[in-house]
């Protein structure tokens, strides 16, 4: 299985279509949130459908910087995993989206607690004998703390520990995230896979490769990549 990761498009929607032959060679993509450019709501619409017009299988959430309104837009285009489960090709994708409330200027900042309820889905779906969930991929625009990718500067984590804790209770197969563009990063979380692909505004983007082997669903690569290196 091989997933396209992209986040924080910030409006720049001309990326997408520089990305058309990565998105025509992977099985499904991930987008981890921020459709508009800052305080320039309007460009949120034209980013969804374009997205939309590039792949048949695409699952998203909203990013800070997204109005709360556009989930309808999400869901009525059949692209939105946030609040759900969605199952593909054996894979489970879960959701959460918006950013912990930091400076209260962006219009989709929420609490912990609140982030969190997003995969309360998850924590009600049955799991497996040891309770894990062996083929989930996470997609939460905030990043889980102290890693890597929620790194703003050098040692400074400003990620959600409730997310990383549920991650070490979980044990998915992955999480993708975005929101804190210097933390375009690979990292783990125990066995978790976690990925900051970098935001595609600026060209960023990831593609990870997933098998299975037997019963068993394993991370085979990740890979980051740039538009213009």
């Amino acid at each position: 299985m091989r997933l396209l990761l992209i986040s924080d498009l910030h409006g720049k929607i001309e990326n997408l279509e520089k990305l058309r032959e990565e998105f025509e060679s992977s099985d499904a993509v991930l987008f981890a949130g921020d459709f508009t450019e800052f305080e320039k709501y309007d460009a949120s619409l034209p980013a969804v459908k374009k997205l939309r017009e590039m792949h048949d299988d695409i699952f998203c959430v909203l990013g800070n910087c997204d109005k709360p309104e556009l989930f309808e837009a999400l869901e009525k285009q059949d692209m939105c995993c946030e609040r759900g489960i969605v199952y593909f090709e054996g894979l489970a994708f879960a959701g959460s989206g918006g950013g912990s409330k930091f400076t209260g200027t962006t219009p989709n900042e929420r609490a912990e607690e609140d982030l969190l309820s997003d995969f309360d889905v998850v924590k009600n779906a049955a799991l497996d004998a040891q309770g894990q969930w062996g083929n989930l991929i996470l997609i939460s625009h905030n990043p889980p703390k102290g890693i890597l990718c929620d790194e703003c500067a050098p040692n400074v984590h400003v990620g959600s520990a409730l997310l990383s804790d549920f991650v070490v209770e979980t044990k998915p197969l992955a999480l993708v995230c975005g929101h804190i563009h210097e933390g375009r990063a690979i990292d783990k979380i125990g066995e978790t896979v976690v990925v900051n692909p970098g935001p595609l505004a600026e060209g960023n983007y990831a593609i990870l490769e997933a098998e299975k082997i037997g019963e068993e669903w394993k991370v085979s690569n990740v890979e980051m990549k740039n538009l213009f290196a």
